[in-house]
């Protein structure tokens, strides 16, 4: 059951409309959950704020009769500088999670990065596009797991991995510690009566098997709720990773390989040194420490830093397509968004989905025509000025 006309997603002209019609289809501890950050969520508000400091100066007397918006990342060619970010549980905003990401994104020809966290299997994700697909992994404790993974994302036909590097142990997130966001789930009045007011939410709930972490049931014995594999998986977080980890990543994956969570210069110049494919700035949604830099704020240090020797991909912050231009005039090749897509899920299931990313490419394609650049690949430090 999907109650969302087309009609009433065609008047979503905006990231921000889609939005305000998940919160008012997705109970509000879930909507929470995907749209908060951690303690005081300064840097969810910076990631979004730091673009602000920049101004889009255009060039006239251009031809920009035709206008091509697609690059090459990690190995593959992509209709748009877009990438899916890894987020965890989506079957929480909506029972098909990933069943409509994943073909979304295919449809669009954008990478869709899988979470180790995710509600559907590596090898269910394999059969659902033929698209770019990534796979975020961590460093844990039992390296058989980190083998495990690689192989099947091998076999599920995987094209990248993705290494987040940022999460020794989970951000403290209060919008749910205070709205009781826990699992299992304590039902409260509150709770109980917000979820009969997203009827459509509850039905497809109530239909529906409980989303599970997908990718760990054959690894736990007994109980494989989601809430006793989220309890192993933060015992599982290695907290003592170190560079010669993400070297023998590398080394078992033998494919494009970015690393993630990236906000110092000289970690960017040692992974480029290294020889990774991508180095992905991020401040995890400012879901994990917060006053963290925005990752806008950082990307000409990191691009300095790496000096071509490896791509960089800016994930943060991300709403409008000035924001990604913004972002490849200053080093980038791609950027990383998850809410965004969250947000359509939320509001419409795959149509929503879709409708989130005609929304980005289609303000990039415009506002590149307007900026006067006739090819992404063509932006660069000559189109912005700095405001402070």
């Amino acid at each position: 059951m999907d109650s969302t006309p087309s009609k009433v997603l065609a008047k979503c002209h905006n990231i921000d409309d889609l939005r305000s019609l998940a919160q008012r289809k997705v109970p509000k501890l879930l909507f929470d959950f995907m749209d908060g950050g951690a303690e005081d969520e300064v840097a969810l508000r910076r990631s979004r704020s730091g673009f602000d400091r920049y101004q889009l100066v255009p060039h006239n007397f251009v031809d920009v009769s035709k206008i091509n918006i697609s690059t090459e990342v990690m190995g593959r060619k992509i209709d748009a500088p877009l990438i899916v970010s890894p987020t965890g549980l989506p079957k929480l905003f909506h029972h098909t999670g990933e069943e409509s990401l994943v073909p979304a994104a295919g449809k669009h020809n954008i990478p869709y990065t899988l979470s180790s966290a995710s509600s559907t299997s590596i090898e269910g994700v394999g059969n659902l596009s033929s698209g770019p697909k990534w796979f975020q992994i961590y460093v844990w404790k039992d390296r058989a797991i980190v083998r495990d993974f690689i192989e099947r994302c091998k076999g599920a036909g995987f094209s990248a991995l993705c290494l987040t590097i940022d999460v020794p142990i989970t951000g403290n997130r209060e919008r749910d510690v205070r709205n009781g966001l826990a699992m299992p789930l304590k039902m409260t009045p509150t709770i109980a009566f917000d979820m009969l007011r997203k009827p459509a939410w509850l039905y497809n709930a109530l239909t529906h098997p409980l989303p599970t972490l997908a990718n760990l049931v054959d690894r736990v014995e007994g109980d494989t709720s989601a809430a006793d594999l989220s309890r192993y998986t933060e015992e599982q977080l290695d907290k003592a990773i170190s560079w010669d980890d993400a070297a023998e990543m590398k080394e078992q994956w033998g494919g494009p390989l970015g690393i993630k969570g990236v906000l110092r210069a000289e970690d960017a110049d040692r992974a480029a040194e290294m020889g990774f494919d991508s180095v992905i700035v991020s401040n995890h949604g400012g879901r994990q420490l917060d006053h963290s830099p925005a990752p806008i704020d950082v990307l000409p240090e990191i691009a300095e830093a790496v000096d071509g020797r490896c791509q960089i991909i800016l994930d943060g912050g991300v709403r409008r397509g000035t924001d990604v231009l913004k972002a490849l005039c200053l080093g980038a090749t791609a950027c990383m968004a998850g809410r965004p897509y969250l947000f359509g899920l939320g509001a419409g299931g795959q149509a929503g989905v879709e409708r989130a990313m005609e929304i980005l490419k289609g303000e990039i394609h415009r506002d590149l025509m307007i900026l006067g650049c006739a090819d992404v690949k063509d932006l660069g430090p000559q189109f912005l000025r700095r405001i402070d």
